[in-house]
């Protein structure tokens, strides 16, 4: 198995890369989407989540309310770290109980290509939690870039947008702990094609580790 770690900026694409690379075959173990689950209601998290900060950050339907949230822990660092506190260890056991299901499957295989586990995670480098994989992929965008996709894909503010950048590592930060940089300035075609390119490696370097 090779265990990879896929970070990258808001809107720097990073999703889309996590779909291409699930389309070729690997396996995708989604923070964001794992972060999402363990604050469902009814679930410890969320009832840690409203004792630090208050029912106010409920629906009235009792879910999560994520934009009312955000906008409080992305203006106050020492909101965002209590937030992180809670859901990170939640996301991390989850995280390793689907890495050794993918573990048991590979076995299982027997001779069957080996598995490339990627954990799509926003906050490797933020968290220093590069060492933890055998390599780190950053999807990279400039600044620019990341700005302009916020506001005309996501409908962010021009301030809003630049708060959570603000609030996430610099370029230079997550460059720093990359093995493969994944270039998404360029068109669509363009990103698919250095995809491709970097799964092949992803499946060459996890045939090395096996041998």
């Amino acid at each position: 198995m090779l265990k990879v770690g896929l970070t990258g900026g808001i809107g720097a694409g990073k999703s889309e890369v996590s779909r291409l690379l699930d389309s070729y075959g690997a396996v995708i173990v989604d923070a964001d989407k794992i972060a999402r689950e363990v604050v469902e209601p009814g679930t410890p998290g969320l009832a840690a989540v409203v004792q630090e900060f208050g029912a106010g950050i409920l629906t009235p339907e009792g879910t999560l309310d994520r934009q009312r949230l955000g906008s409080v822990v992305f203006a106050d660092s020492d909101r965002l770290a209590a937030l992180n506190a809670i859901v990170h260890p939640l996301v991390g056991e989850r995280s390793a109980e689907l890495e050794r299901a993918a573990v048991e499957e590979e076995r299982a295989g027997g001779e069957e290509s080996p598995a490339v586990v990627v954990h799509d995670v926003p906050l490797i480098a933020e968290n220093g939690l590069a060492p933890l994989y055998d390599l780190v992929v950053v999807v990279d965008a400039s600044p620019g870039t990341q700005l302009e996709r916020l506001t005309r894909v996501r409908g962010m503010s021009r301030e809003e947008a630049a708060a959570r950048m603000a609030a996430q590592a610099t370029r230079a930060e997550r460059l720093a702990v990359a093995d493969i940089v994944i270039d998404n300035d360029g068109t669509l075609a363009d990103l698919e094609a250095r995809v491709r390119e970097v799964w092949e490696e992803l499946r060459r370097r996890a045939a090395a580790a096996r041998s």
